[in-house]
């Protein structure tokens, strides 16, 4: 009979310890240390090969580039690179009620024919079977399965031999083999350690979805990350419907890229064409209304920046921004009124990202600051004007990366016309578009307002 032993386990990065300790040395986390029991015998995967691998010359082993499996969602697909790499295990997570289980699920429906196993830890398979009502997409071959022990979901997995595994949650599975409660330390990272073995001795592609701290990382021990070939952190505003999917970890593709999503009545819809959805321009110009072409990963797109400016009504004047950081807006201010001269400093400034997305792509700067200056004049922008620039302290427009793709998207948006860095060199001109120029914080004035 295998013996039982006390440990203290960090809840933070999952350091151990034989007596409890106030502070963690490794993350250097407070009263992060809880008591665990686990057992001297590691578990067992039933179904596991016993015949050990032996090495092989790397000149040897064959491997096939295109050996990818599609997830049936385009945007998936593309930030995955190209698909879901056989034997690959992706940990997904997010915020409550952001749409994990949703989009899970969705991938599982999305193409037909394909053999898929979708473990529940957290909905019996009648709760699953009235989402999946909902969603698009119809598959015969999928599975659904509630339970929480590792051991089971992989004897299951040995006899239905399906070509697609998602687990939900990781936090949720406990292993009889464990001691410890589930979502523990020892728990996520012994489950996500079965898993891992499993994907590549099966060449089963597996997701995990995994929740979230209050601070916004992914719960569990720092490990379960590294474990992982691909991390994929799901992205929104509750309030807003719009979803963006961007990878923190990829192994076998660029982590430049972002999907972005639509929920709806019927499950998270695809978005193409993100600029079309984030700006309007069907309406009479309005004051502190500006375009911007940023450029999130390697993905431009067009987005309205809001600003309101208007006499302070308090003794202290109030600074708030929503989607872009506030103490970056607080510089642009002093930037405009010590530059400028304008004075701002006795005047509320609000400002608004529409759209609920979260903006930190200095390319905006210069919309910014256009915005601030429209509603402070009360003089409407041509919102056939988009901007893409950084502003410095010396109050100099700086130029950005990737100035081309933004120009050719304000082009193929119908801009008539595009403000830039005076500092870029060799800017191809694009037929139809003009592209103007500025040096310093006070052309841009002259530009828009003289």
């Amino acid at each position: 009979m295998a013996k039982n032993k006390s440990v203290y386990v960090c809840q933070n990065c999952g350091a151990e310890s034989p007596k409890w300790i106030g502070h963690c040395p490794s993350c250097h986390e407070w009263n992060s240390y809880r008591e665990e029991i686990v057992t001297a015998a590691s578990p067992s995967i039933p179904g596991r090969d016993a015949v050990r691998r032996k090495p092989e010359l790397l000149s040897g082993i064959e491997a096939n580039e295109n050996d990818r499996i599609t997830s049936g969602i385009g945007e998936v697909d593309r930030i995955l690179g190209g698909g879901m790499v056989k034997g690959s295990l992706i940990l997904m997570g997010g915020e409550p009620g952001i749409g994990k289980s949703t989009l899970a699920l969705q991938i599982a429906l999305a193409t037909p024919g394909r053999t898929v196993l979708y473990v529940s830890g957290e909905e019996s398979e009648g709760q699953v079977k009235l989402r999946a009502k909902r969603l698009e997409g119809k598959n015969e071959g999928c599975f659904i399965y509630n339970e929480t022990e590792p051991e089971s979901v992989l004897t299951q997995a040995g006899a239905i031999r399906p070509e697609l595994l998602i687990i939900d949650s990781i936090q949720t599975l406990s292993s009889s083999m464990l001691e410890s409660s589930a979502g523990s330390v020892t728990q996520v990272r012994e489950c996500a350690a079965m898993m891992l073995r499993y994907a590549k001795e099966s060449g089963v592609p597996v997701i995990l979805i995994g929740h979230i701290t209050k601070d916004g990382t992914l719960a569990g021990p720092k490990v379960l990350e590294h474990i992982v070939d691909v991390v994929l952190q799901f992205e929104g505003d509750g309030n807003y419907v719009f979803r963006i999917l961007r990878p923190v970890k990829n192994r076998f593709g660029s982590t430049a890229e972002i999907g972005i999503f639509e929920m709806g009545p019927a499950g998270l819809r695809e978005v193409t064409d993100p600029s079309e959805l984030f700006i309007r321009r069907d309406r009479d110009p309005a004051s502190g209304v500006t375009i911007a072409a940023t450029v999130d990963g390697v993905r431009p797109f067009m987005i309205e920046t809001q600003s309101l400016v208007s006499s302070a009504v308090y003794g202290t004047p109030q600074r708030s921004s929503t989607g872009f950081d506030t103490r970056r807006l607080n510089m642009l201010l002093a930037v405009l009124e010590k530059r400028a001269g304008f004075r701002l400093g006795v005047k509320d400034v609000f400002l608004n990202i529409a759209g609920g997305l979260k903006v930190s792509d200095p390319a905006i700067d210069l919309a910014v600051a256009a915005a601030v200056l429209s509603s402070n004049l009360d003089a409407p922008v041509d919102h056939h004007t988009a901007f893409a620039a950084e502003v410095g302290l010396s109050g100099e427009v700086r130029p950005v990366a990737r100035i081309e793709q933004r120009i050719m998207e304000a082009a193929r948006m119908g801009f008539n016309e595009i403000v830039i860095s005076g500092f870029h060199r060799d800017v191809r001109e694009v037929p139809g578009l003009k592209i103007s120029k500025v040096y310093k914080i006070e052309g841009l004035v002259r530009l828009l307002f003289s």
